[in-house]
């Protein structure tokens, strides 16, 4: 057992600070005496440890002393075999994940509700992916998690295929069984590799188990896991976990492919600290955390038109578990699609939550959240159902739309393309992506057939004001489409 109560890289820093070190190295601003605008905007304190990879402070693509005990530190309070800190956030995460476990031409299984970073993956390294569709929820129109059955179909049809990729959860909060897929795809000589970007806090539940198990607790190989989000580190801070099957040197060298080596001690440190601070008072901190989704779900569920749904859609196949800290509401029946109610929040009662959708909105419950904060937020979201109620009727439910895949991502993305109008791209395959964000689910990924339906979706949402993104067209009033031979 390592003493959790020590943070390495924070201390190394600390000790820097009091050593009066004169810099003759990078980064230029020389502890900020060369930008006293940046040292005014971020303080003294914090522009003063923005310093470079120093003896002392050890080296992120290759740590032997003090990021090497900090990862240490993170892995045994994870369960992990080995945790890598990642400065590029989640996204680098996940395609060191995706790199690591398969090379070009390989094919590896893949949830399609999968966030953009894993087939940005596919695009880099050739891999080819096997889509697994997930079912939609009739009433929510979200897509749901990967069932046991369908895998299993799908495995006995790729054999080959080196790994599976799930959500562990989606952003919605849904849970797939996990430690089936595991159980599954290892009999089958596969890894399991597990989008945890929303489940940092899993690791650190209460012990009445009301929170799903972290991705490495229940035998997955790989995880990326945004401690940013839940976990309280800095932005664009995250973790990668690996387990025993896994070649650590191996994963590095795909890690040291794309991450910086200029990495920021802002973020790294920010990882130890939190690493520590949710080793410490992770099951007193989510506890809380928990009990103020309750509160807040118990009370948006009785205004009319208003579903905060939670572990009531648990079904033990397509919805296993699901993360309660998640205050996931559908708002559509009461005529309101959920990126109005998104807007209206930011507009009018100075609110910022996560997302919404065409029918939903996610506030996200976290470690730095106060109950006359959730007061707040009910108390917003029952006026906006008092003065903007109105028929749901004509308004599009659908969140996911099954893919023809037709090509590999990166066929597509590197094919010879050809820009045209967006109407008249009906029948063409997709060279780029398209999709709202967040939550960053490609509506459209480079390889597929875009249909009249796509079309008319993504019409819907930009005209509901959805951040449609993706593609080389800042107005997506164009698309790229792969030239027909």
């Amino acid at each position: 057992m390592l003493d959790q109560s020590r943070a390495p890289i924070y201390e190394a820093m600390e000790a820097l600070r009091g050593a009066r070190v004169v810099p003759f190295d990078v980064p230029g601003h020389k502890r900020g005496r060369g930008n006293p605008e940046l040292v005014d905007f971020l303080g003294e304190r914090c522009v003063g440890i923005d310093v470079s990879s120093a003896r002392p402070l050890d080296n992120l693509c290759h740590p032997v002393s003090v990021i090497a005990e900090a990862e240490q530190l993170a892995a045994e309070a994870f369960g992990a075999a080995h945790a890598f800190f990642m400065v590029g956030g989640t996204t680098s995460a996940v395609q060191a994940m995706v790199l690591t476990a398969c090379k070009s031409g390989e094919e590896i299984i893949v949830s399609r509700n999968v966030h953009r970073s894993v087939i940005t993956a596919l695009v880099l390294n050739g891999a080819v992916p096997v889509y697994l569709n997930p079912k939609v929820h009739d009433r929510l129109g979200i897509p749901l998690g990967v069932e046991l059955a369908d895998l299993e179909a799908t495995i006995r049809a790729h054999p080959k295929a080196k790994a599976v990729i799930v959500n562990h959860p989606t952003y919605y909060g849904i849970c797939s069984d996990l430690a089936g897929i595991v159980n599954l795809a290892h009999a089958h000589g596969m890894l399991v590799l597990a989008d945890e970007a929303h489940g940092a806090h899993f690791y650190f539940g209460p012990d009445d188990g009301c929170l799903p198990t972290g991705a490495l607790r229940l035998g997955a190989d790989m995880a990326a896991v945004s401690m940013h989000k839940s976990g309280g580190s800095l932005s664009q801070s995250s973790l990668l976990l690996t387990g025993p099957a896994v070649n650590t040197g191996y994963a590095r060298q795909i890690v040291n492919l794309t991450q910086t080596t200029s990495s920021s001690y802002l973020l790294i440190s920010s990882l130890d600290i939190s690493r520590r601070n949710l080793a410490l008072r992770g099951k007193e901190i989510f506890s809380k955390v928990v009990e103020f989704a309750r509160y807040a779900r118990e009370e948006l569920s009785a205004i009319p038109g208003f579903w905060a749904f939670a572990d009531d859609l648990a079904n033990g196949s397509s919805v296993y578990d699901f993360d309660t800290t998640k205050l996931s509401v559908h708002t559509l029946e009461a005529g309101l699609p959920g990126i109005e109610v998104y807007d209206i929040l930011r507009d009018e009662y100075d609110i910022q939550i996560e997302f919404g959708d065409l029918g939903n909105i996610l506030a996200y419950i976290s470690l730095g959240d106060r109950m006359r904060d959730l007061e707040r937020l009910v108390g917003a979201l029952s006026e906006i159902h008092r003065k903007y109620r109105r028929s749901p009727t004509g308004l599009m439910r659908q969140e996911y739309i099954a893919p023809e895949v037709v090509l590999s991502p990166q066929q597509a993305f590197y094919a010879q393309k050809l820009s045209l109008p967006i109407h008249q791209t009906a029948g063409r395959v997709c060279s780029e992506f398209v999709m709202c964000y967040p939550p960053g689910i490609p509506i459209l990924a480079p390889g597929e057939r875009i249909t009249t339906e796509i079309l008319e979706y993504i019409r819907y949402a930009k005209d509901k004001g959805c951040q449609v993104t993706g593609t080389e067209d800042e107005s997506v009033a164009h698309l790229n489409v792969v030239v027909q031979s």
